[in-house]
């Protein structure tokens, strides 16, 4: 049963994170919350230029997130090859698992449990890619001339959705460290993977990147309150 509970832990946790940390950006703004707010801005500032730095860095960011979908494509090739592979597996974990042996059923479940994180990385990849897609389309239709506020703030969603699951994606990656670790024992497995959570909620909620990134938010949102300012005033 802890053999059972080790394999599928990555998987819970990988859930669980998704559907808990929505939550907690309630109280307290993520890295990726905060740049939500710079999407936006990007933008409200493409909507006035007219140059093709916005196209360049939009096609930046779908040939990495198609990188990304075509390596987990290569992944999910990879564990179901290994599936043909058992007893040579086998037989490589008897010397590299110094705790204890697992049965083939052991095994089997968890490349199953393997096939599914990368399968999930996959399809959040893939869909990621298809709404950064739609993103490059409704920027290149932007009406410079005439651009309104909520025309802008669906445009900003549309990345931000493309960017979330890119990031769950991401996520998937990590959490499949502790499945490879499980080999080595099933307690090595759960370690890593209360590790990974640490280090995942770190790098969004404290890590430098998030206090650099809070910060020229906080610049930004004062050069914008500053420049309001003598707008009222001439009213």
């Amino acid at each position: 049963m802890t053999t059972l509970f080790a394999s599928l832990f990555p998987l819970l946790v990988y859930f669980a994170y998704n559907i808990v940390v929505p939550q907690v950006e309630k109280r307290r703004a993520s890295l990726s919350v905060i740049m939500n707010m710079q999407r936006r801005r990007w933008v409200a500032n493409a909507a006035r230029r007219e140059s093709p730095f916005d196209a360049i860095l939009s096609g930046n960011i779908m040939g990495s997130v198609s990188f990304m979908a075509s390596t987990s494509a290569l992944l999910v090739l990879a564990v179901f090859a290994v599936f043909g592979q058992l007893p040579a597996l086998m037989a490589a974990l008897d010397s590299l698992s110094a705790y204890r042996s697992y049965s083939l059923l052991d095994v089997q479940i968890h490349l199953a449990v393997m096939l599914a994180m990368f399968v999930l990385a996959f399809f959040a990849f893939t869909l990621s890619l298809r709404q950064f897609n739609h993103f490059c389309i409704m920027l290149g239709a932007l009406d410079r001339d005439g651009t309104t506020e909520e025309e802008i703030e669906a445009i900003a969603r549309m990345n931000a959705l493309g960017a979330k699951n890119f990031n769950s994606g991401i996520r998937a990656y990590y959490f499949s460290i502790s499945t490879v670790a499980w080999f080595v024992s099933e307690w090595v497995g759960l370690a890593v993977c209360l590790i990974t959570v640490l280090v995942i909620a770190h790098r969004e909620f404290f890590s430098s990147a998030h206090r650099t990134a809070a910060s020229a938010a906080v610049i930004a949102a004062r050069r914008r309150r500053d420049a309001e300012v003598p707008r009222r005033d001439n009213l």
